[in-house]
């Protein structure tokens, strides 16, 4: 089990690399990004579990 979490520039981009993730492995889904002021891009925190193929 491992924490990805993901810095692009916008909300839908963080989305699409979770979405990538999604199809490699078991995957927790974020439903929502978070910004923190002062720094760039948004964030995004999934929980991923690289044992297991997705929808497992």
């Amino acid at each position: 089990m491992g924490l990805g979490v993901a810095v692009p520039a916008h909300e839908k981009a963080a989305l699409a690399v979770q979405e990538l993730l999604a199809a490699r492995c078991a995957i927790a889904p974020a439903d929502r990004t978070t910004r923190e002021p002062g720094e760039p891009g948004v964030r995004l925190r999934c929980f991923l579990d690289l044992r297991q193929g997705p929808g497992l």
